[in-house]
């Protein structure tokens, strides 16, 4: 079954299961997700043109999903420029499989620090991050005369990955827009973090087409595509099926689904039991499964489900 959805900015097509269930669909095959706005064109166009006025990139990924986050688009762009890459939400992340993916990084030579914006933890080791991979440069620029000269770091990622929180944090107040939704910076803007340094807070920025259908769908689970475009039911049903494979003891413990085994079980079923723990009723018993998939999705994005990551080191996607 294929369903297309078409608005003047974005497509969106869902590749269901031919096979339908009374109660849903099945969800061994991920859905492909396409969703990219306009205004994403002229963003990379502005990344392009500052690209040339900053000392430094730091990329923001979601540590729950390091590979689906990155985008492809953005690395071509950034090329030779010094970088550095944060790993946002580690503290919804399996701290193991964060550990595996700091050791990858610097095996590639490229400085990666786990932090979580919204508590704070790990970014006082941003500044002295950047300092060091820049330490060449800065030596030149001394010997030039250009003592204090300020330090400018571009600051990039998917939607919703938490560049604005990252900055807020570090400049120490509320100067960028942040909402839990993708999309809601259009601009590009600097925020002073001190004397000699600065950030440009950028849009986030998705590529025009997901040749993975599960990186599409590893995104839609933790918001940088908006829901408003999405399959719900089926989003959160696959989520959880996914979850229930990975660490089948945090559904059981959030739910409450104790000795539950989710071998066999298909998505929606999980998604049933959910909503049915819940109390998520509608007239005549039946689960309201709209309710229900917001919920788990919710949740998962929140962390409340417990410390997940959906993609490690050596798996292939």
């Amino acid at each position: 079954m294929k369903g297309t959805y078409i608005c003047p900015f974005f497509a969106i097509y869902f590749y269901k299961n031919a096979e339908r269930k009374d109660k849903g669909y099945s969800m061994s095959e991920a859905q492909s997700i396409q969703w990219f706005p306009g205004h994403m064109s002229r963003t990379k166009r502005q990344l392009e043109k500052y690209l040339k006025q900053v000392d430094a990139v730091a990329e923001i990924i979601d540590a729950r999903i390091p590979v689906s986050s990155r985008n492809p688009d953005l690395n071509r762009m950034i090329q030779q420029k010094p970088r550095i890459i944060l790993l946002n939400k580690s503290d919804m992340a399996d701290s193991e499989a964060t550990k595996e993916w700091i050791k990858l990084f610097q095996e590639q030579n490229v400085k990666a620090i786990p932090m979580d914006c919204k508590s704070g933890n790990g970014l006082r080791a941003f500044q002295p991050a950047v300092r060091q991979i820049l330490a060449p440069r800065m030596v030149a620029w001394q010997r030039k005369g250009m003592v204090g000269r300020t330090i400018r770091v571009m600051v990039v990622g998917v939607p919703n990955v938490g560049k604005s929180s990252f900055i807020n944090k570090l400049s120490h107040g509320s100067h960028a827009v942040v909402e839990d939704r993708p999309g809601v910076t259009r601009a590009n803007q600097w925020f002073p973090v001190d004397k000699d340094f600065d950030l440009l807070d950028t849009p986030g920025v998705l590529w025009p087409k997901f040749d993975n259908k599960i990186v599409g769908e590893h995104l839609a689970f933790t918001g940088a595509v908006k829901d408003n475009v999405l399959d719900t039911e089926s989003l959160a049903a696959r989520l959880l099926e996914l979850i229930c494979k990975l660490y089948p003891n945090a559904v059981c413990n959030r739910f409450k689904l104790a000795d539950t085994d989710f071998s066999g079980m298909e998505g929606w079923q999980i998604l049933e039991l959910v909503g049915r723990k819940r109390g998520m009723l509608v007239s005549g018993g039946e689960i309201d499964m709209e309710r229900a998939s917001i919920m788990v999705l919710d949740e998962f994005r929140a962390g409340k489900i417990g410390r997940i990551t959906l993609e490690r080191v050596g798996e292939t996607l």
